[in-house]
């Protein structure tokens, strides 16, 4: 044979052997909700995607499962509930985190598009707060004050018409409110709003953090958001009742747990179908007392009393 006949069959020869052990590599990469083989034992990836409400807590909860299962990686985003939810009708995710409830359309969606029937589970409580600057001298609001204040058509524009004393200069009150994906938006429109639309003109932001942060640093701004981002003396959260005359109640983990404070919402997570193997396991966690330990931790409300204390 030529030498230089041979030479080339070995050159082919090498690359056909580094061809195929890359596509072996490019087969062993963790796709979203399998497994691979990786330093001989099973990995798995799960994509978690939704509420801003949740994302801090879902971070946390992430973080405490890998360290004791290493090989299981949570991915966790946020976006808004209703960009997780549209992402699980998709089937491109494995858990959608919700501060409200999965709509009907959603839940046909998801049927149409993967052949699953959406599974919900109650993974703790919020208490959706109503926080006003940390100087403003009111103490508490009702249902229909707030809804004159941020629905369409309400008449209450300044901090005056409420009886409340400020300088002239911060009497214009500053809605601070959420995009339209946020279930957090959808939820306050839904159960303080009484499904009226929001005025125009409100300072929308894209998390509940944001929210929280704008009323620290604006004196006429009043928000809502969740009980877990409160920043003591920085803003202040308002007693609420659901009628004028009735008792204000403040948002607290036992008026949460009692059903005493009148915004209070449970927290959700969805999957498609029943969960099994490694997306089950992480599910029963957080229904633990160790993941409850999480919710607790992040300001928010633990599924029973008691849960004991980290």
């Amino acid at each position: 044979m030529h030498p230089s006949l041979a030479l080339s069959r070995s050159f082919f020869a090498a690359v056909i052997v580094a061809s195929g052990a890359l596509a072996f590599l490019a087969g062993c990469k963790p796709k979203s909700g399998d497994t691979s083989a990786s330093g001989g034992k099973s990995r798995t990836t799960i994509q978690n995607k939704g509420s801003d409400t949740m994302v801090n807590v879902a971070q946390v909860w992430a973080e405490d499962y890998k360290k004791l299962h290493p090989h299981v990686d949570v991915e966790v985003s946020g976006g808004g509930s209703g960009v997780g939810l549209a992402a699980l009708t998709k089937g491109t995710i494995d858990l959608a985190n919700a501060s409200r409830d999965m709509k009907a359309e959603e839940k046909a969606l998801a049927k149409k598009n993967t052949g699953k029937e959406p599974k919900e589970f109650v993974v703790g409580f919020d208490a959706l707060a109503v926080y006003v600057h940390k100087d403003n001298p009111i103490t508490e609001i009702n249902h229909a004050q707030l809804t004159d204040i941020f629905a369409e058509g309400g008449k209450i524009t300044k901090w005056s018409e409420l009886g409340v004393k400020v300088p002239a200069a911060h009497d214009l009150i500053i809605r601070v409110s959420r995009q339209s994906s946020s279930g957090t938006y959808e939820f306050f429109r839904e159960h303080v709003l009484s499904k009226k639309d929001f005025k125009l003109g409100s300072r929308d932001m894209n998390g509940s953090k944001e929210v929280v942060e704008l009323v620290a640093t604006t004196s006429g701004a009043i928000g809502y958001s969740g009980l877990g981002y409160n920043e003591p003396g920085k803003v202040k959260m308002l007693k609420v009742s659901p009628k004028a005359g009735e008792p204000a109640i403040a948002p607290s983990v036992a008026t949460t747990l009692s059903k005493q404070y009148p915004i209070a919402r449970p927290l959700l997570i969805y999957t498609l179908g029943e969960p099994t193997g490694e997306l089950k396991n992480y599910i029963d966690w957080i229904l633990t007392d160790a993941g409850q330990k999480v919710v607790e931790k992040s300001g928010y409300v633990p599924l029973r009393a008691g849960t004991p204390k980290p």
